[in-house]
């Protein structure tokens, strides 16, 4: 896993490495600030982590602790539940949500569970012809309807249909249509509480996916999602290409919401657990030298 983190940030690593070109032991507070602004850490939070190191000298230890403080929340209990475990996956159209559920619903069968979709974006055709098309190729079952049916109903049968057939989990799919953000917060609101109508607590996770090639512009847009019907979760798109990796420290501290995975590339298997740990180390160690590189 440190391996595929690692890869999906080479992008911000070589946008690092215009300001800060050589591996070095410590950085000046100047220095610093260039290197988290061009990893697209927002300028308020680079000023915080400024302010909060009272060092002149920054080393590793130093900047790894500050880094990891802005991920604090990203510790994520899951709901008490009684089987099917019910997800809500939803985010604007063209952050990958489609391909993410296709993933998330392979990381299932892979773990030996059972899995049905439910195509709620009844919105655009185009999605559900999308999950349609993954749900052949996953060999995985679902639930659909025709372009501009109700999206709640979708949600209401796809649940019913995993009671029945006994399956482990059920991933339901939703318009993402911001521009129209009253009509999509109601659809939001109504799909939610026919959920729990199906289904006691459902959906027990609700997950927001975001286009990391979007950046810190991606917050406002988390935020409004968040507001409209409440995030459990984040899953950060297309974070192998872009140069912006470091706008995940802005994200989840602004949000205070936890990351669960990342997409480090296109195939159904691209998607990996976040590891705040392994994700800081992979930045830092474009940065500084090994310590047995270190001269004494």
């Amino acid at each position: 896993m440190f391996g595929f983190i690692k890869k999906s940030l080479d992008k911000t690593v070589n946008a690092i490495k215009t300001v800060a070109p050589k591996k070095k032991t410590f950085f000046t507070k100047d220095e610093l600030e260039d290197i988290l602004l061009e990893a697209d850490v927002e300028y308020d939070l680079v000023e915080i982590i400024i302010e909060q190191t009272y060092q002149d000298k920054i080393t590793r230890e130093i900047l790894r602790s500050k880094l990891l403080a802005t991920l604090a929340y990203t510790s994520y209990k899951e709901a008490e539940f009684t089987s099917p475990f019910v997800e809500l996956i939803i985010g604007v159209n063209g952050a990958g949500k489609t391909t993410t559920i296709a993933k998330l619903a392979q990381k299932y069968k892979d773990e030996g569970k059972t899995v049905i979709l439910g195509a709620g974006d009844t919105f655009r055709a185009a999605a559900i012809e999308q999950l349609t098309l993954w749900s052949k190729k996953l060999d995985i079952p679902i639930v659909s309807s025709k372009q501009g049916h109700d999206s709640s109903a979708v949600a209401y049968d796809t649940i019913n249909s995993a009671k029945s057939k006994g399956f482990d989990h059920v991933i339901i799919d939703t318009a993402g249509r911001l521009h129209t953000q009253k009509n999509l917060a109601n659809e939001l609101i109504k799909i939610n509480k026919i959920c729990n109508k199906a289904h006691q607590n459902a959906p027990h996770r609700t997950l927001l996916i975001l286009d990391g090639t979007q950046g810190n512009s991606a917050i406002a847009q988390a935020k409004a999602f968040h507001e409209m019907i409440g995030i459990d979760g984040i899953i950060i798109t297309k974070l192998d290409g872009t140069a912006k990796g470091g706008s995940l420290f802005s994200i989840a501290y602004a949000l205070e919401l936890p990351i669960l995975y990342i997409g480090t590339g296109e195939q159904v298997q691209d998607l990996v657990k976040f590891d705040k740990y392994n994700f800081v180390d992979s930045l830092l160690d474009a940065l500084f030298i090994e310590e047995e590189n270190i001269l004494l």
